[in-house]
């Protein structure tokens, strides 16, 4: 049964399975009996001891780690509103966050502190003697009143075409949410998931951590997605659950170890946050078989899980993103709003309680993000006759050329299916002639030997209409990502469209 509250969810597996461990990270563990007094604890500190009051923003600028869950909970309990900022931010772009959230304490790893700017009120959440890990020793009583319906977070977009947005999440949104993750994503009690991306992003806090707290599963919070880690927790038997972005399964799939490694524990295989190459899923399925694959699909404006397609729905569909889950409604449209037919192109758009209240201290953007009463996702997809959607592009992201819209996807589809091709960005760039001109940045696969311009333009006319291949192609040794995996084609096409590139 749902709770409306996100660590009512936590107190309620506490209350079921009080001596189960909850959390492992590092040297450390918690069973969900300790895991849950320690919040109660971190909210009378947060409250009492700090000060704040109810509705207050709380930043956390810390690297993964239990006391980033355990502060996470603890302003939840204490009606407090959590602001989770990428840790690598720096200058302007955190100053924004701050600024705009108006934040009134920073919870900050030590290493990090010094980037925060003058003015702001910080405590160390870890390593320190008197940190916020640290208050959490002596337990102390705490009695929330906070509402279902107030924020519990201000989740900031990913600003990969704009300054990101803080989308206005309350504890009944995300419970919704929650709810639906544990459906769609078939999470259970008795799966060892391991959670490796940064759990200031929504997918890795909200699709799977606090989902999978809620059922009562064993957690391990590892620092980062590093392949010999996590092959080392397959190997042992303490992990069969993994959630990774694109571009962190192609590593682990590239990996010198991935073909000799003891990997068969492994059940279920989550990927999200931008789009899996297929020929690369059809990599990873080959070489483990009985590996479950399930496509999560979505943005922070819902909590973010939107749509998943399942292990048992990739045959013939695999690059489909699935279909809505528990409490998601979609539908695609026009410019002007209106439905299009199944197999036409169009916005997606959603209504459901997972979705946010709007975006902080941004009316303008909220109205115009929220028109007719569906949010606009600005992805472009394809819905088919089964209620099947297939992500297209984003809309920002397709190619005018010519007069004609050329998706990004199809072309990087193709060009990973050349042997020296390790990953593939496609923007269109400005032309003279062809308005925009479809160009292919690509990084090389280093063991398939060097690969030309020429050759994979040639790859790509014969097997793409000749208006579709990429008229240039520039080769570089990474690609610019956000911390969720998400390629930054705005980079792409403000650094190559300069002159001299």
């Amino acid at each position: 049964m749902r709770d409306d509250t996100v660590d009512g969810l936590v107190h309620g597996s506490a209350r079921r399975v009080p001596d189960r461990p909850a959390v492992r990270y590092g040297e450390r563990s918690w069973t969900y009996a300790e895991l849950d007094a320690a919040v109660t604890t971190g909210a009378a500190v947060l409250r009492e001891r700090y000060g704040l009051a109810a509705g207050d923003r709380v930043a956390t600028f810390a690297h993964n780690c239990d006391a980033y869950l355990i502060a996470f909970l603890a302003c939840a309990r204490a009606g407090l509103t959590h602001v989770p900022v990428n840790q690598n931010l720096t200058g302007e772009d955190l100053a924004y966050i701050l600024d705009d959230s108006a934040s009134a304490l920073v919870l900050a790893d030590p290493d990090l502190a010094g980037r925060i700017p003058d003015g702001y009120r910080v405590r160390a959440l870890r390593d320190a003697p008197d940190s916020f890990l640290a208050e959490l020793a002596e337990p102390l009583p705490f009695e929330d009143d906070r509402d279902p319906d107030t924020l519990a977070q201000l989740l900031y977009t990913s600003g990969t075409t704009a300054l990101p947005k803080g989308a206005m999440m309350t504890h009944r949104a995300l419970a919704h949410e929650y709810e639906s993750a544990i459906e769609a994503l078939d999470l259970a009690e008795d799966d060892r998931p391991v959670h490796s991306l940064p759990l200031y992003h929504s997918a890795q806090m909200h699709v799977f951590l606090l989902p999978y707290l809620a059922v009562g599963a064993r957690n391990t919070i590892v620092d980062a997605p590093v392949a010999e880690r996590i092959f080392d927790l397959v190997e042992a038997g303490e992990a069969d659950s993994l959630f990774a972005p694109p571009t962190v399964w192609i590593g682990l799939a590239n990996h010198p170890e991935f073909a000799v490694r003891e990997l068969g524990a492994l059940r279920k295989a989550y990927y999200g946050a931008s789009i899996m190459p297929v020929p690369v899923l059809e990599r990873l399925r080959e070489r483990l078989p009985g590996l479950g694959f399930y496509n999560c699909f979505g943005q922070s404006e819902i909590g973010p899980l939107a749509t998943v397609l399942g292990p048992l729905e990739h045959e013939g569909r695999m690059d489909s993103c699935g279909r809505p889950v528990r409490h998601v409604e979609a539908k695609v449209v026009d410019e002007d709003g209106k439905d299009v037919p199944d197999g036409t192109a169009g916005e997606v758009v959603y209504r459901s309680p997972q979705l946010c209240l709007g975006y902080w201290n941004d009316p303008v953007a909220t109205e115009k993000a929220f028109r007719g009463g569906w949010f606009r996702s600005g992805d472009l997809a394809v819905r088919d006759a089964q209620g099947y959607f297939t992500v297209v592009d984003r809309v920002k992201d397709v190619i005018n050329s010519g007069g004609v819209l050329v998706a990004s996807r199809q072309v990087e589809d193709v060009l990973y299916t050349h042997p020296g091709v390790a990953e593939a960005a496609v923007v269109g760039l400005p032309d003279e002639r062809w308005i925009e001109a479809v160009t292919a940045v690509v990084v090389p696969r280093g063991e398939a030997g060097e690969v030309t311009e020429a050759e994979l333009m040639a790859y790509a006319r014969e097997k793409l209409a000749h208006f579709k291949a990429p008229k240039r192609v520039l080769f570089v040794d990474a690609l610019p990502r956000n911390a969720s995996g998400k390629i930054l084609k705005r980079e792409l096409r403000d650094r190559f469209a300069e002159p001299g590139h």
